[in-house]
């Protein structure tokens, strides 16, 4: 058993501490008390913690808790325009982990980080000095790999799970489909289900040192596809987008298998009944 400090409890956070609570001490924050005590209601311990106020008390929750792993599970921020403000939280909760001596940091990022180029990716295609003189990273990309980096340099334990499009619970991918303005039948569905997500973290948390992985779902097909069956599965009658023929890349997660993980679900169509 440890003690796991997770740094955001919403959408994929807050199951994420609900499945930890099974086998270790778990505390959890969010950014209002509102928040906080809602995480009460739901059994978990729960604190206010905002990275955007660069709040200097954080490294004490952690010595107050004993905290060992913490898993940092917030967005970037790029829709609400505070994208730069991501690598900066990074760094400040390293920082804050030093000074509490905490153990190990996992990371949920993103498969946003690699280049946009047609080709299969795996881990080692996306890093801040790749992507610092090349033009197919795009800005959000080189900004999540310098909050990345800030976890490989910490020169604590870490893990960084890069998470590829989340869908589940409330995020069923039959309602993104009307906002897509087309999708292709030659780009693949990147793909990983909330309950994929949260064993992929908790394997992580519990097996893996020092270590960059993919987390998407092993078999796929293309998007349009993928929405078209989304729909099929949701009994929508609603049309697809118009559907092009531009290739995009593959996410990869031949690693993180070969290192021990199972999916739930080995394919992204296994994904889409309703009450997954």
């Amino acid at each position: 058993m440890n003690t796991i400090t997770l740094i955001g409890a919403g959408w994929l956070g807050l199951p994420l501490a609900q499945a930890l609570t099974e086998n270790h001490q778990v505390y959890a924050s969010r950014t209002q008390t509102a928040g906080m005590l809602e995480l009460t209601q739901h059994g978990i311990t729960g604190f206010v913690c905002d990275l955007s106020l660069r709040d200097q008390s954080l490294s004490q929750h952690f010595i107050a808790q004993k905290s060992e792993i913490v898993i940092g599970s917030f967005p970037p921020g790029f829709r609400n325009g505070r994208g730069q403000e991501y690598a900066q939280q990074w760094q400040h909760l390293v920082a804050q982990a030093k000074l509490a001596n905490v153990r190990k940091i996992v990371m949920v990022s993103s498969t946003s980080v690699y280049p946009d180029i047609a080709q299969p990716m795996s881990e080692q295609h996306a890093s801040l000095s790749l992507a610092q003189n090349d033009s197919h990273f795009s800005e959000g990309a080189r900004i999540m790999l310098q909050a990345e980096q800030h976890v490989i340099d910490s020169g604590l334990d870490y893990v960084i799970v890069r998470c590829s499009g989340l869908i589940g619970p409330k995020r069923h991918p039959s309602r993104f489909a009307a906002r897509l303005a087309q999708v292709s039948k030659l780009a693949p569905a990147n793909m990983l289900h909330q309950k994929d997500a949260i064993g992929a973290l908790i394997f992580a948390s519990e097996k893996l040192s020092k270590q960059v992985v993919n987390a998407t779902t092993p078999q796929t097909v293309s998007k349009a596809e993928f929405y078209q069956a989304a729909l099929a599965a949701a009994e929508l009658d609603s049309p697809l987008p118009p559907i092009v023929d531009i290739a995009d890349k593959r996410i990869l997660s031949d690693k993180l298998s070969q290192l021990g993980y199972q999916f739930h679900y080995s394919h992204t169509l296994e994904a889409l009944a309703l009450n997954e």
